[in-house]
């Protein structure tokens, strides 16, 4: 179909179909597929089956996807063992096949590398034997949990883990990687005071609170070729603090933002809930948009894009209508960030990009929960 110039179709159409390099890495539109949880690999090895679920939305026009969290090689990173795992020999082969039948539909991938630390609990697989870790010793919601504050020993191991996963992903064909710093997981919980209480090196100001994070991605950034993507994802938000903020101010945030930047993030993927809600007073900026003005660095938005209805409602078993794309096509025609990340509606629909990248709008349908429960 032809589109006329003024029409919503063909403004979404030239916005979103604008190609992007990050890194060494040109992408050929603005739209990403965020990671999105899914228990579908038995022992932690992604079968054909995760391995269609990725290239269907390759096929059909996703610029980037991002794999759901997979465990880093550390004994202490998950509690599932049916969620992926990056390490391991047949976790690995699994993995390297989703990467050829995305590249063979003509996509560009990457994996997340995911720690949980004080998440975790107690006796649960893939090793059963394993302690919850991080800063402290403390959950999200502030108690004491029956893990354990991170000996210098142990946070050397989940750096050469997480260095360890990149180097593999490069070496079996994805395109960069994405750590997950974001929503309470470890590498959040070293980057947020309610979970941070450490005196030694790795605690106190915010930029203290970030050296862990810098050093992951240091050691990721030496583990890999220096044109391989490294994308940080990072969030005020965490699972059971939905109020929670690393940085009360734009000054906190950079403060936090740029020793990250420093140590080799090439784009940060800044998780909010709504992406159109401005993140500090007296700016329509999101967190995106005040990141890539802090940093200068490509930026990935992200948080119910294309419904109207919070995502975290989706686990309660809600839907959710079809919302309008017009304000994310205003912040991104005006570059306050650079790429969005579309989940439930990607979830739900495999063609959703190739729909809105053509304009047709009419065949984009509300979300269902069910999706959840599916790799369709």
């Amino acid at each position: 179909m032809t589109l006329s110039d003024d029409t919503p179709a063909a403004r979404a159409a030239r916005i979103l179909a604008r190609p992007v390099s990050l890194n060494g890495l040109t992408l050929p539109n603005r739209i990403v597929m965020a990671p999105m949880t899914r228990q579908f690999s038995p022992g932690g090895i992604p079968g054909a089956d995760v391995a269609s679920y990725y290239s269907r939305r390759a096929a059909a026009g996703v610029g980037l996807i991002v794999t759901e969290g997979t465990y880093v090689g550390h004994a202490s990173a998950g509690e599932s063992s049916r969620v992926p795992r990056f390490h391991g020999e047949e976790q690995l082969a699994g993995w390297a096949k989703v990467a050829e039948e995305v590249h063979a539909a003509g996509g560009r991938i990457v994996p997340q590398l995911w720690h949980i630390g004080m998440v975790r609990k107690p006796g649960r697989p893939p090793f059963a034997e394993a302690p919850a870790v991080g800063p402290s010793g403390l959950r999200v919601d502030g108690t004491e949990g029956t893990g354990e504050a991170m000996t210098q020993r142990d946070i050397d191991d989940v750096i050469g883990a997480f260095a360890e996963a990149a180097a593999a992903a490069e070496r079996i064909g994805f395109d960069g990687v994405e750590l997950h710093g974001a929503h309470g997981y470890l590498i959040d919980q070293f980057l947020w005071s309610g979970t941070n209480r450490r005196t030694d090196a790795y605690g106190g100001d915010p930029v203290a609170r970030t050296r862990f994070a810098a050093e992951v991605v240091a050691a990721v950034r030496e583990a890999v070729s220096p044109d391989f993507p490294v994308i940080f994802r990072y969030s005020q938000w965490k699972q059971e603090a939905y109020d929670a903020r690393l940085a009360a101010t734009p000054e906190e945030l950079e403060a936090i933002l740029t020793p990250l930047a420093a140590a080799g993030v090439d784009a940060f993927h800044a998780s909010t809930r709504r992406y159109w809600l401005p993140e500090f007073e007296g700016s329509d900026l999101n967190l995106a948009g005040w990141t890539k003005k802090l940093t200068g660095k490509q930026v990935i938005s992200v948080g119910s894009v294309g419904l109207d209805g919070d995502f975290i409602r989706a686990f309660a078993g809600e839907g959710a209508p079809v919302g309008s794309l017009d304000n994310l096509l205003d912040r991104l025609e005006r570059d306050e960030f650079d790429l969005v990340a579309v989940g439930r509606a990607l979830l739900q629909d495999p063609q959703w990009a190739e729909k809105v990248l053509a304009g047709r709008f009419d065949e984009l349908a509300p979300y269902d929960a069910a999706a959840l429960r599916t790799l369709s």
